[in-house]
């Protein structure tokens, strides 16, 4: 297992890593539809955009847990 240490690091992995794959996916179908080729089409898309998703949601994920308390009432209030 992973030392809890590295917790913004593997939920920024993860996060990354299955957003960036959905939205490859559905850009790059909506881009050149069901060609021969789709699946590479697909795979050089998520290649990259997971990268860029990577250092996006790690950037970026402490405004959004920010933000989100913001935005939440306490239980019982």
């Amino acid at each position: 297992m992973i030392n809890r240490k590295f917790h913004r690091l593997v939920f920024a992995f993860f996060m990354s890593f299955i957003m960036s794959c959905v939205m490859s996916f559905a850009i790059s179908l909506a881009n050149v539809g069901l060609v021969d080729n789709f699946f590479w089409v697909w795979m050089d898309a998520w290649f990259f955009g997971f990268f860029v998703a990577f250092a996006g949601v790690f950037t970026v994920s402490p405004l959004v847990n920010w933000l989100t308390e913001g935005v939440l009432q306490e239980p019982g209030l």
